[in-house]
C-alpha cells in the first residue's frame, strides 16, 4: 500500500468530455453506494465497505463530511469518487475509480482532476490518497502524474472476507 499526499494543485489537463457529467447525490443511499462500490471495485478486490453492515454504511454516507460524486456517461454511471473531510484541513480521496466498461476510454485523468478540484475547497491544504498492488496498474502512475507525492509504502496482508463472494486474483495470493 502506498500512501500519497498532494499539497498544491497546479496540474493542467483536458476536461471531461461533453458526453459525461458529474452528480453528487444529496443523500447517497446504501443500495446505490453498494452498486457503485461493487461495480467499480470488484476487479481490484475492494472489500472494506462491503464488510460494513448497512447501518454503519448509512451512518457514514449521512455524515456531512463525507461526499460521493458519480461520473455519468450517456446517462449511465461509469465511476465515482468519495471524499472524506473528517480530518480537518486534509481531505482523503477514500475511493476513486471507473467501472470496467469505462476503463480505457481516456476518462481517468480528467475524472481525477475533477476529484482533486472538488477536494481543494474551503481552505483545504492537502489531499491524501492510498493505492495498492490490487488496484488498477495505472492508479499509482496516475496519482504521481497528478502531483501526489509518496509518503510511505507498507506491506499489508489482508484477511479478505471471501464470504462476500470475492475471488482473490492469483497474483495477490500469498
Amino acid at each position: 500500500v502506498t500512501f500519497l499526499r498532494l499539497d498544491r494543485f497546479d496540474w493542467v489537463t483536458r476536461s471531461l468530455p461533453d458526453s459525461t457529467g458529474l452528480l453528487a447525490p444529496e443523500q447517497c443511499t446504501v443500495p446505490f453506494y453498494r452498486f457503485l462500490y461493487a461495480t467499480v471495485g470488484e476487479p481490484y478486490l475492494w472489500w472494506l465497505r462491503r464488510s460494513l453492515p448497512d447501518a454503519a454504511l448509512n451512518d457514514l454516507l449521512r455524515d456531512p463530511a463525507v461526499s460521493v460524486t458519480v461520473l455519468y456517461r450517456g446517462g449511465e454511471p461509469v465511476g465515482f469518487f468519495e471524499l472524506d473531510r473528517r480530518q480537518g484541513l486534509a481531505v482523503n480521496l477514500s475511493y476513486f475509480g471507473l467501472t470496467p466498461g469505462a476503463t480505457g476510454l481516456r476518462l481517468g485523468t480528467a475524472f481525477l482532476r475533477a476529484a482533486i478540484d472538488a477536494a481543494f475547497t474551503d481552505g483545504v491544504r492537502a489531499v491524501t490518497v492510498n493505492t495498492c498492488t490490487a488496484d488498477h496498474p495505472r492508479a499509482l502512475p496516475g496519482y504521481l502524474r497528478a502531483g501526489f507525492r509518496p509518503l510511505r509504502s507498507v506491506r499489508e496482508i489482508w484477511d479478505v472476507p471471501t464470504r462476500l463472494g470475492l475471488s482473490i486474483p492469483e497474483h495477490l495470493r500469498v
